[in-house]
């Protein structure tokens, strides 16, 4: 230990005796270590945020439509009728099979009017949205379609801007609603422009009595597990047999999609983090370039060292033992200046996606590893170099 440490000083003195170029020599080592870091970091940092968002969502359903592109779309049309078939047809596979609409209605309460976009929801909420006040629709709401609506916090700020709109009454559509929970604010903006900031929930039984139209589609949320594919195919075989085998549909798996952009994320982090690997490469054959110009210089002191008893292990370890010191000092500064570059993004990427977690510990251990090893990949061969000069030969140069 105690020689690894006198080797370890002199390592150092001798980088500190040519500050100019091993300065110049690590900004390869600074730009690919940071560049990795901070790939890495905001990667990851990113995903978290997305999956975090996307979890709020709970099961993401399969969405059911119509095919517009068949020659006779009006022949496949859903009927409101089709989502109890269909659930009995799916059995235990799935939760619930709900009817969704959406429409842009007028909203009013005393004075105060505006239009806002009103949804429907079912039996099954599986979401991690939580209530400000009061609660959420319920199975028993659905059941009797009874008149009650549940808001955003901002709708219901734009109404009462006091608070307390839970008991209140605001005509929809012309039709009375009782409000019975405001959901509390949505913290992900990236959230808020997927779900809409300002939206009015009713049961879908409700709904249908109010409008007494086709659903737009269908939102069918499978049991964990249930093969996705296999459940999309026979989705499409029940509504055939209810409307004919002409009739054709669209299956969109919202779960696979969301994992496919995942993957995607992932891949193109990766791909950037290749770049950074080709400037630590670039860096290293720098660093084994530098060296070799080193053993050069001290060809004479090799000689003198061996010419007094240090062995080929000693003279190794020493050029090695500064080989990866200087890739740990660029390795080092670049792992600084990453995690900076990492800490910055990952806060403007909290404004839109909420919550996120960044693996510094993960990112640095990448950093270190990288570091040491291109220190003594690219060192080795000059440092076996200097192990192999002949003692005479090297006094006489």
């Amino acid at each position: 230990m105690t020689r690894i440490l006198a080797y370890l000083a002199e390592a150092v003195a001798s980088l500190w005796r040519n500050k100019v170029r091993t300065a110049l020599t690590m900004l390869g080592m600074i730009i690919g270590t940071s560049s990795i870091i901070a790939v890495f970091g905001l990667s990851r940092a990113a995903t978290s945020g997305i999956e975090g968002t996307l979890d709020s969502f709970g099961t993401i359903p399969i969405t059911v439509q119509v095919d517009a592109s068949q020659n006779y779309p009006d022949r496949a049309q859903l009927r409101y009728s089709d989502a109890a078939r269909l659930q009995e047809d799916l059995g235990d596979q799935v939760h619930e099979v709900q009817p969704t609409w959406t429409r842009t209605w007028k909203v009013a309460y005393g004075k105060t009017s505006d239009y806002y976009s009103v949804g429907t929801v079912g039996k099954f909420q599986d979401d991690s949205l939580v209530m400000a006040e009061g609660r959420k629709i319920t199975s028993d709401d659905v059941d009797s379609a009874a008149r009650v609506v549940a808001l955003s916090q901002s709708v219901a700020n734009k109404f009462f801007p006091q608070g307390g709109a839970v008991g209140h009454v605001l005509t929809i559509n012309g039709a009375r609603y009782e409000i019975v929970g405001v959901y509390a604010p949505i913290k992900s903006p990236l959230l808020n422009s997927i779900a809409g900031a300002d939206f009015i929930a009713i049961p879908f039984s409700t709904f249908y009595r109010a409008v007494n139209e086709p659903p737009d589609n269908f939102s069918v949320y499978a049991v964990k597990g249930v093969n996705t594919d296999a459940l999309g195919d026979q989705i499409k075989a029940s509504l055939q047999h209810l409307h004919g085998p002409q009739a054709e549909y669209q299956v969109i798996d919202g779960a696979a999609f969301l994992k496919g952009f995942d993957n995607t994320l992932n891949i193109a982090g990766a791909g950037l983090a290749a770049i950074g690997t080709v400037a630590l490469f670039v860096a290293g054959i720098g660093i084994m370039n530098i060296m070799l110009v080193t053993v050069t210089e001290r060809t004479k002191e090799i000689g003198l060292r061996k010419s007094i008893g240090a062995s080929r292990n000693d003279v190794m370890l020493q050029f090695l033992m500064e080989s990866v010191v200087l890739a740990l000092a660029g390795g080092g500064t670049g792992m600084l200046l990453g995690i900076v570059v990492t800490g910055a993004g990952a806060y403007l990427l909290s404004k839109q996606l909420g919550d996120i977690v960044v693996p510094y510990l993960f990112v640095i251990s990448i950093a270190l590893g990288f570091s040491i090893a291109v220190g003594m990949f690219f060192g080795l061969y000059p440092a076996f170099r200097a192990s192999r000069l002949d003692p005479i030969e090297a006094l006489r140069s």
